[in-house]
């Protein structure tokens, strides 16, 4: 289950991952004389990727209008937590890939999807 602010996403991506992404570092983290680091991390964010098979006008028009806004609610499953979580995210790159046209239908080969915690 993939929700985008509370409706169940138009399809199901056929790939999904969830990466855990740490923050820059703090002013704080350097490196010992030894090259130790001594450390500060700031936060932990997660990163979704999402793509998709081959997909109706439609439904790459539907997913896409679904995260235009700046920041979208997302609910999926997340890896660390082993629970479904909702946080606030944005999509960052957004690709569709042409696969054929006919008539004033196009079907489109696969689509991408980055989002990025808030």
């Amino acid at each position: 289950m993939i929700k985008i602010n509370g409706v169940d996403i138009a399809e199901f991506p056929s790939n999904f991952s969830v990466g855990l992404m740490d923050l820059d570092d703090g002013e704080s983290s350097v490196r010992t004389a030894d090259g130790t680091l001594n450390r500060d991390r700031i936060t932990v964010k997660r990163k979704l990727e999402m793509s998709w098979g081959p997909l109706t006008w439609a439904k790459v028009s539907a997913i896409l209008q679904s995260i235009e806004n700046p920041f979208v609610s997302v609910t999926y499953p997340d890896t660390m937590t082993g629970k479904y979580e909702t946080k606030m995210f944005y999509a960052g790159d957004r690709t569709a890939t042409f696969m054929i046209a006919k008539g004033s239908e196009i079907l489109w080969g696969g689509l991408k999807v980055t989002m990025t915690e808030k």
